[in-house]
């Protein structure tokens, strides 16, 4: 399947997942959406600093098209993870303001460009790739943060779902999910011991 549908389609999950990492910043201090939540330091803020890179890198430098924030991604002096984390001096407003013009950007390259459009990721190998497969990555791989940033919202303040006022959550209140977490957490026990 090609076409300006399937490219349509595409953009529609991409953008998704976009609003969805954005909103996960709403309504939490600057200590909250910087906390590393996980053994490996994912934060929030983090989550968006890397997929501005991301954006920049594939849908931005592989065609051509630079953007600022591709050093995020490409300095070879800078710390392993620099991108995956946010300083204290790089504001809230910053690093969503980094990222909504890195989406921009790449809506402009995904726009011109046809889906059998070859670009060439930088550095040394420049190894050739279709539109259609970069576009394809960073659905993926901008879903996948934007899992990441659902549990790591879920563990700040307990709020889950994909979006303000649409949850995508089974109902419930505290009660239901917590009575539905002991019910999960006792199974886990039982196989543990070995099951039945």
């Amino acid at each position: 399947m090609s076409g300006p549908e399937f490219k349509a389609d595409l953009q529609t999950y991409l953008q998704d997942a976009r609003d969805v990492l954005l909103w996960k910043l709403e309504g939490l201090s600057e200590y909250d959406i910087r906390r590393p939540l996980t053994p490996t330091g994912t934060s929030l803020l983090g989550l968006v600093k890397h997929l501005a890179g991301a954006e920049a890198w594939y849908l931005g430098a592989t065609f051509g098209r630079p953007f600022a924030a591709t050093a995020l991604w490409i300095t070879g002096d800078s710390e392993p993870n620099a991108d995956l984390w946010a300083r204290a001096d790089e504001t809230r407003e910053e690093m969503a303001g980094l990222y909504r013009r890195a989406c921009a950007h790449a809506d402009e390259t995904i726009d011109a460009l046809p889906l059998d459009a070859v670009g060439h990721l930088p550095g040394a190998n420049a190894k050739a790739i279709s539109l259609h497969r970069v576009l394809t990555h960073m659905v993926a791989e901008s879903q996948r943060h934007a899992g990441h940033a659902d549990i790591v919202r879920e563990l700040v303040d307990g709020a889950t779902g994909q979006r303000p006022g649409g949850t995508n959550m089974a109902p419930g209140d505290a009660g239901v999910w917590a009575e539905h977490r002991d019910r999960v957490e006792r199974a886990a026990e039982e196989a543990g011991r070995g099951g039945r």
